[in-house]
């Protein structure tokens, strides 16, 4: 965003802060979903602990003790299509969360950015509904999945763009 400002400026620094500000709208909504898709990812810790519990299917010996089972145990389908979804999110979520901070960070417009925030965010909890809590045939997932994804090679387009006079 060209915002006359000069990066020497002291003015300049005061605007940047304020882009990472809850004062400013886009941040805000970054923080919310933030906040959510969080929660979210360690929701998804118990999911699978509930899981293992349900199925009797634990992968530690130490764990036996709980269950009362005999021998330790891989490869249940329910419990590694919560864990595959688990480890999704760590592989997708984590880019997405650090580039729109660095997204807005380089001051785009803020209904844009809201936009891209709001839908990849709910792109990535469609994901989990349709992956591991209620199972839904393709290409649900892969649209939820491909969603966040194309807004995060955007941002990081975008960012890349604006900065290229840096290098």
């Amino acid at each position: 965003m060209d915002n006359g400002l000069t990066d020497a400026t002291p003015t300049a620094a005061a605007f940047r802060l304020i882009l990472l500000s809850k004062s400013n709208p886009v941040m805000g909504c970054y923080m919310f979903w933030t906040s959510l898709l969080v929660l979210k990812m360690l929701v998804m810790s118990l999911l699978t602990a509930r899981q293992r519990m349900k199925t009797k299917t634990y992968a530690n010996p130490e764990d036996l003790r709980l269950s009362r089972s005999p021998e330790v145990r891989f490869g249940d389908p329910n419990v590694e299509r919560v864990r595959r979804a688990h480890r999704n999110d760590l592989e997708n979520i984590l880019p997405f969360l650090l580039m729109s901070l660095v997204y807005i960070a380089s001051g785009p417009n803020p209904l844009t950015a809201r936009l891209l925030i709001r839908i990849g965010a709910s792109a990535r909890l469609l994901h989990t509904v349709v992956y591991a809590i209620i199972p839904v045939p393709q290409p649900a997932r892969s649209l939820a999945f491909f969603t966040t994804f194309a807004i995060t090679c955007f941002e990081a387009g975008y960012v890349l763009v604006c900065c290229i006079k840096y290098i």
